[in-house]
């Protein structure tokens, strides 16, 4: 009898003591290393941002935060082992918009699901495209860009970091609202599209400032028109191509922290309050300017809109000009 009786007071001490131990974890996240997945090599945009929000973020709690590299399959590799991570916040990914909106749309088919398989958390950074064009070009502005493109169909080409990039993609954007019809030419990255173009081989592209703002500041390549809601302040005396009456012309690649589907909403948030912390500190802050990068820290309901929205507005671009990477 007494010992039915100890078993009945600890099946009915069981969920007092759950619902005591259940945000225990969260409250003591993280208790261990984070390892953050970039899908990208060493020395990009991309790894720029997490090594330096990341530095910030391991001396807020106290645990080392471990930048793993994983480029390949533009940003699969990386976004497939995120997936299939234990869900506890203690991987977590870089994810730009190519993993979040554009690869579901560029590939018939995906070795992962974002919607399904990655949880957003923060928006860390933007980087606004700026279109850029060798100095010796026969361009006044980028109106005189878009004229003389429009006079002879076909016959202009541009440069992009990739085919199904941001890079790319924002010039896509440019043609369809201009009318233009121009020759694609894919690089494999920035710099050996801006080693052209600065050489004359390619008389114009898209570029972030991070990648390119060493050949702007040494006059290598000239920018005519920011894709951004506003002038960047690096770039003052750079319009938008809003002011110059392409306002549909906005485009940046933008960099966010997504976990594995299934990660405790309490971990959730807490990795995004000191993610947001980090990315707010002044001197991380001023340090991503200076690079390029405008910061944002979103919540994780606000990235999740965004990457709805931008899904909707990317997939029907990419629809429309038939550009797929099968």
């Amino acid at each position: 009898m007494l010992k039915n009786r100890r078993l009945l007071a600890g099946m009915l001490a069981l969920p007092a003591l759950l619902a005591w131990a259940a945000p225990a974890s969260a409250q003591t996240y993280p208790a261990k290393a984070i390892r953050w997945l970039v899908p990208y090599p060493a020395g990009g945009g991309s790894d720029f941002l997490a090594r330096t929000v990341g530095q910030q973020l391991s001396t807020q709690v106290g645990q080392p935060v471990l930048i793993d590299n994983k480029p390949g399959g533009n940003t699969a590799i990386a976004a497939v082992e995120t997936g299939r991570a234990t869900p506890d916040g203690y991987t977590i990914l870089s994810a730009d918009n190519g993993t979040m909106v554009f690869n579901p749309a560029l590939y018939s088919k995906l070795t992962y699901n974002p919607s399904k398989d990655l949880l957003p958390v923060t928006l860390m950074g933007k980087f606004p495209m700026i279109l850029v064009v060798n100095p010796g070009a026969d361009f006044k502005d980028a109106k005189d860009f878009v004229a003389k493109a429009k006079a002879k169909p076909g016959a202009m080409s541009f440069g992009s970091a990739g085919a199904g990039s941001p890079h790319h993609l924002a010039m896509e954007l440019l043609k369809v609202d201009a009318g233009l019809f121009m020759t694609h030419i894919p690089y494999r990255g920035a710099a050996p599209a801006l080693t052209d173009l600065a050489g004359g081989q390619i008389p114009a592209m898209m570029v972030d400032l991070a990648a390119g703002g060493a050949f702007i500041k040494a006059g290598k390549v000239r920018p005519l028109a920011v894709a951004s809601a506003k002038r960047l302040p690096q770039l003052p005396d750079v319009p938008t191509f809003a002011e110059l009456g392409f306002k549909n012309v906005e485009a940046s690649a933008q960099v966010g922290i997504v976990a594995p589907a299934g990660t405790p909403a309490d971990v959730v948030a807490s990795l995004q309050k000191q993610v947001a912390a980090a990315i707010n500190q002044p001197a991380v802050k001023q340090k991503l300017i200076d690079f390029g990068i405008e910061p944002v820290a979103s919540t994780p309901a606000q990235y999740a809109d965004l990457i709805r929205t931008e899904t909707d507005r990317w997939h029907k671009l990419i629809k429309a000009q038939r550009i797929t990477l099968d």
